[in-house]
């Protein structure tokens, strides 16, 4: 991921000025590594060390959703639109 893509994402997602790590920021630049990640799969499908990789990415924006969901579940509704996530 280029560094103006990167922080493209954050603009859109962020909630105040210097905002960097929260965690609607975290689930929107987790999704664009593991967008990503699965074109390289496509083409690559022995790369199983890459696999694991996004293996743990999905695992770890699946926890983040969840904790979303939990603390802010207007927040989740619009991320999970905004990122077409669960049809």
């Amino acid at each position: 991921m280029e560094r103006e893509e990167k922080t493209k994402i954050i603009e859109s997602y962020k909630i105040h000025e210097r905002d960097t790590g929260s965690v609607e920021v975290q689930i929107a630049l987790l999704t664009t590594r593991i967008n990503h990640l699965t074109l390289h799969l496509k083409e690559n499908p022995k790369d199983f060390h890459s696999r694991r990789g996004l293996l743990k990415m999905v695992g770890k924006r699946r926890r983040l959703l969840r904790y979303l969901m939990n603390r802010k579940p207007e927040v989740y509704k619009e991320i999970i639109a905004s990122l077409n996530l669960r049809r």
